[in-house]
Order: C-alpha cells, then sequence, then structure tokens
C-alpha cells in the first residue's frame, strides 16, 4: 500500500465552515486515507493482539448541525463496532494527528480496567515513554504529556475511570500539524507502528 501521508489540505479540512461543506472535503479529502490506514494496520493489530480486528472509519453519520472537529479510523475486535470496547484510534484534529488506546465513556467494563491500572500503576508510570500523552475526554484534542504528570496525578485519572460515569482513559501519541506534513508515508506509517507496539499492554490488560 502507498500510504502518501498528511498534507496541510487535510488539515484544513477542518476550517471549512458549515456541515455540508465540511463532510464533503472529508469524504473526499481524508476519508480515503482513513481508509488506506483501516486497511493497512487491521493485520498488523490483529496479530499484535492476538484476535481479529476490523477497522472502522468514522462516518459522523449522527451530525445535524456541527460540522465535526476530527475524524479517525478505529480498530476493535468486533466487525460492528468499537466504542463499548478498548480499542485503538488513529485520526486528525485541526492542529495534529493522534494515536490513541482508547477506553472510552460507553465501554461496560471501565470500572474493573480502571482498578486494574491503578492496581498496576508503578509499571505503567515507568513504561508509558516519557513524550506520550494521556486523555480523560476524546471530544477534545487537549492531552497532557506523561513526562509531566506525577503518579499521583495519573492514579487520578485511573480512580476517574471507575468512579464518573462518563469518565474515559486515552494512551497515545500526538504528532503536532507541522511535523505531521514533514513525514513521508512510509515514515508516518512506522511511527504509528511503534505507538501501537508501546500502547499494546494497555490493550491486553483490557
Amino acid at each position: 500500500m502507498s500510504f502518501s501521508g498528511f498534507t496541510d489540505t487535510d488539515f484544513d479540512v477542518f476550517a471549512i465552515d458549515g456541515l455540508d461543506e465540511r463532510m464533503e472535503a472529508l469524504k473526499l479529502q481524508v476519508r480515503p486515507k482513513l481508509e488506506e490506514l483501516g486497511k493497512h494496520f487491521a493485520p498488523t493489530l490483529s496479530s499484535l493482539a492476538g484476535e481479529e480486528m476490523h477497522y472502522h472509519v468514522a462516518k459522523h453519520a449522527r451530525r445535524t448541525i456541527n460540522p465535526p472537529k476530527d475524524t479517525w479510523v478505529a480498530f476493535a475486535p468486533n466487525p460492528r463496532g468499537y466504542k463499548m470496547l478498548p480499542h485503538f484510534q488513529i485520526g486528525l484534529w485541526e492542529t495534529h494527528v493522534f494515536i490513541w488506546f482508547a477506553v472510552i465513556y460507553e465501554a461496560p467494563g471501565k470500572t474493573e480496567f480502571g482498578k486494574k491500572l491503578a492496581a498496576d500503576i508503578q509499571t505503567i508510570y515507568s513504561q508509558i515513554p516519557e513524550d506520550f500523552y494521556w486523555s480523560g475526554d476524546h471530544m477534545k484534542p487537549e492531552a497532557v504529556q506523561h513526562g509531566e504528570l506525577s503518579k499521583e496525578e495519573l492514579l487520578k485519572m485511573f480512580t476517574r475511570l471507575q468512579t464518573v460515569k462518563k469518565a474515559e482513559i486515552l494512551c497515545g501519541m500526538n504528532i503536532s500539524r507541522e511535523d505531521a506534513v514533514k513525514l513521508s508515508g512510509d515514515q508516518m506509517l512506522s511511527k504509528i507502528d511503534a505507538v501501537f507496539k508501546e500502547i499494546l499492554p494497555l490493550y491486553k490488560m483490557a
């Protein structure tokens, strides 16, 4: 597969006003690239996870007014959906590319997973690379760098996952738009591949 990488035009889609206009640009400009990434990484993630992983490109079908501010392809072991399950994501905001392992608010096993994370805080805190990021909300572009978190702050995120209904946990890498557009398709693929290998233990734990 010849993935061509991301360009400024891909990110500029999120500056287009109007739901229909932005959706049209997303479909033409970004979605084909997410499809390519889906086809490329589904077999890789299947072999890493030890179970068949299916990819799901975001359709944003339920939107009626607000145009999407980000878009993504998600990978999960269910061919019908991914939101209820621990999953992987590759996607874009206007400002950056994200590569996540994610357990979001719809996942029924959140409380149990939060307990597992808390119990294994020592290992997780020491093994996640410093330049990786954590997020507690997949709807917001902001995330905090692992190297800037104290163990106590990370534990707070894990505890919140157990106690707050809408809590989420995401871990992975953000690549700024400026850096992303400089990477060739192959460079981006190997970067994503490396990130998935780093966050795989979290997926296995979930």
